[in-house]
């Protein structure tokens, strides 16, 4: 069995654990930390290949160009109003949940400023393949963290809960307005969000496996099925 320190901090109590629990939780915390780090990199290789950009990508870059802020400011600002809409639909936000609304937001303004503008499709596609697969991974990373659900996955799962409606329905409608929105205030749609939209699902699930953290006591941690967080995912 693990055994746990305690320290004080302000005059609390804090219980810190060690041995394998401890070392379990060390891995969860690295591994949704590094995911939403690699998401906000993606995210910016997807903006420096011109080609299109994930659902929510399109929204941000269209608010970004009205707005005059960096995308990754925009991206920090609608995720924190989205969480908000969790208030009604009774959503509990995790750690998880609020590290993404930051944590990606930063990853991808420094990613694009490190990152150079990228002329010819010999440089682009590249970067637009490369995007989609690391989009893949981070996905898989931060979700088999299990520290809740991102602003936006977290809205899907509670509309389908008060709607009754699939949710498959209910992302389709949620990234068909976003899209709509986005490109009308002048962000990018391109062959990138197609096949952002065919491929995402399959590598998430892919790579969902291939991360998930298994308890402790070595019992296997099933993740993206029979739940609605995980059905999210699914292709």
């Amino acid at each position: 069995m693990g055994q746990s320190t305690t320290t004080t901090l302000g005059g609390s109590s804090l219980s810190i654990a060690s041995g394998p629990r401890g070392r379990h939780l060390t891995r969860r915390l690295v591994q949704l930390y590094a995911g939403l780090t690699l998401y906000g990199v993606s995210s910016a290789l997807l903006v420096r290949s011109g080609l299109g950009l994930e659902p929510w990508g399109v929204l941000h870059q269209g608010l970004a160009e009205k707005t005059g802020l960096t995308i990754g400011v925009v991206s920090i600002v609608v995720g924190a109003v989205v969480l908000l809409l969790w208030i009604p639909i009774r959503q509990r936000p995790g750690l998880g949940t609020v590290s993404n609304v930051f944590a990606i937001g930063l990853a991808m303004d420094g990613t694009l400023a490190l990152v150079p503008d990228v002329d010819g499709l010999a440089g682009r596609i590249p970067l637009l393949l490369l995007g989609i697969v690391l989009n893949g991974v981070a996905t898989g990373l931060y979700i088999a963290a299990r520290f809740g659900p991102g602003p936006r996955d977290g809205l899907m799962t509670g509309l389908h809960r008060i709607t009754g409606r699939s949710i498959r329905l209910v992302r389709t409608s949620i990234e068909v307005v976003v899209v709509a929105t986005g490109f009308l205030l002048g962000g990018s749609v391109g062959v990138g969000t197609v096949l952002y939209a065919l491929a995402i699902g399959p590598l998430a699930q892919f790579f969902l496996r291939r991360f998930a953290v298994p308890e402790p006591d070595s019992v296997p941690t099933q993740v993206a099925t029979g739940t609605p967080e995980g059905a999210i995912l699914r292709p």
